[in-house]
């Protein structure tokens, strides 16, 4: 049926577990009907607003059309779109920011409610309920086996070059539990597809569209330089024997992630690798064209239409190389540690004492979430925080007294890196980790005011572990909130 035909099967307060991670196959036609069908009712003065769940974010087609169609009660656990944005920060859309590997399991465990409906864009359906997933694993096996009624939108766009690359295996729930049998990283535990009662079934749509991404753009120079300390970083500590040469990698998404998987590409001295991770980014071309890439395990394939033409030009050796798993599975604690993976995330801020905020400015306006950087930081062989030292045009020091949010502790964090520079905190104490963070992270017009901050900490807080004049945390954060700036 049409997109407009099966948006008339949503109700009101109907809760909807759509596909999608981070803008990879997420459903288009329909969300876009439904947002439209919202803003009739609305206009007739009746209510509708429905419950979103989903992988991580979708398109603008989705979260942003119903954002502006105000018809999203409830979002979780992670978006990025500025009109959803601007909706939460409002107060007008309730969020819940979760950790992006536990959403499956609160929905499987019944911590939070099951979806009525799960959309799932797909590449193929089978009349017996055989479903092979588009280009994003995420939770959609999940919301496909909860569901009582399930719309998909089969997509034309991949043809049929992802079917085949998915592995739908979702561990038992405990007391049940079992060793999840993953011990590398191109290894497979399920199937390719999704079975499902065809019966629940209630709209097919026909779409032939990709998803929202925008083409691979050469690092800036800031990139390139965080990008460059890590890779050194990485080779001195191979040459002292404490990183093993097989181990694979994880990198989050954003520029300062694409310019480390390039720099790799363009090392000469960088052997083939592999991931595992969430997200594989265009730039992972990049390794593939270097002949640097052994395989790449993730729950989503960003492509824009350009790279989507390489891939599918050459879908059976990409198969070789590519797995797509269930989020749950992607960033399973046990599974990451088992691997040894390296991680590499980005932070909006870092203090002096290690700890990382990733989700919310000036700690009460949400971004885009904490996402899955903390299923990695917390079960990592080696992990890193990355950030330029500044934001807007100078204004803003990412490295702070105190953060204004935390999302991750300093329990938990390894290796800070900035343009400046790179602070290795294993096994430091508080008080050195904040001396080297300050002199090699922050940036040299910012050094002075944090360094008196942690001089005015040791000789007036109560205690000197973590010395922390609460009177001072957040004058650099009170002073951009009144004159628009950090600096004095």
């Amino acid at each position: 049926m049409t997109a407009e035909e099966a948006a008339e099967l949503v109700e009101n307060e109907e809760v909807i577990g759509v596909s999608g991670f981070t803008l990879a196959g997420y459903p288009k036609a329909v969300p876009t009907a439904l947002a439209k069908r919202a803003e009739r009712l609305h206009a007739k003065g009746e209510e509708f607003q429905v419950t979103l769940f989903s992988g991580a974010s979708t398109g603008d087609e989705c979260d942003g059309a119903l954002a502006r169609a105000k018809a999203i009660k409830w979002r979780m656990p992670y978006q990025s779109n500025k009109d959803l944005r601007k909706s939460i920060n409002e107060g007008s859309t309730s969020y819940t920011d979760a950790h992006l590997g536990i959403m499956g399991y609160l929905v499987r465990t019944h911590a939070i409610p099951a979806p009525t409906l799960a959309i799932i864009e797909v590449s193929e359906v089978s009349d017996d309920g055989k479903i092979w997933l588009s280009s994003s694993g995420g939770n959609s096996k999940t919301y496909l086996t909860l569901a009582k009624k399930i719309i998909l939108e089969v997509n034309s766009v991949y043809g049929d070059s992802l079917i085949g690359i998915h592995d739908s295996f979702l561990p038992e729930l405990p007391p049940f539990a079992k060793p999840i049998p993953i011990q590398g990283v191109l290894d497979r535990a399920g199937d390719d597809f999704i079975q499902v009662d065809p019966k629940k079934i209630i709209a097919v749509v026909r779409t032939d569209k990709g998803d929202s991404i925008r083409p691979f753009t050469e690092p800036d120079d800031v990139s390139k330089t965080i990008a460059g300390h890590i890779l050194e970083f990485l080779e001195f500590e191979r040459k002292k024997g404490r990183i093993p040469d097989s181990l694979p990698y994880q990198s989050g998404v954003g520029n300062v992630a694409n310019a480390v998987l390039t720099a790799m590409a363009r090392d000469p001295k960088q052997k083939p690798a592999s991931l595992f991770t969430e997200v594989i980014q265009e730039a992972v071309f990049e390794l593939i064209r270097a002949d640097k890439l052994i395989g790449a395990s993730g729950t989503a394939l960003t492509c824009s239409s350009e790279a989507r033409q390489f891939f599918k030009a050459n879908t059976a050796e990409f198969k070789k190389k590519f797995i797509l798993r269930q989020q749950e599975v992607s960033n399973h604690p046990e599974v990451i540690r088992r691997l040894g993976v390296i991680s590499m995330n980005t932070a909006l801020e870092c203090d002096i004492y290690g700890n990382v905020n990733s989700s919310h400015v000036s700690g009460t306006a949400i971004m885009n979430g904490i996402g899955g950087s903390a299923d990695f930081a917390r079960n990592c062989y080696l992990g890193f925080f990355m950030t330029p030292s500044t934001a807007k045009d100078g204004t803003i020091s990412s490295i702070t007294p105190l953060v204004s949010h935390v999302d991750h502790t300093d329990h938990e964090t390894m290796v800070f890196v900035t343009e400046q520079g790179l602070a290795d905190l294993r096994g430091l104490d508080p008080v050195s980790r904040a001396k080297s963070i300050i002199d090699h992270c922050a940036h040299p017009k910012f050094r002075q005011q944090l360094n008196d901050f942690l001089n005015y900490s040791l000789s007036s807080s109560k205690g000197k572990h973590i010395p922390i004049a609460l009177d001072r945390a957040f004058n650099m954060h009170l002073r951009f909130l009144s004159t628009g700036t950090m600096n004095l």
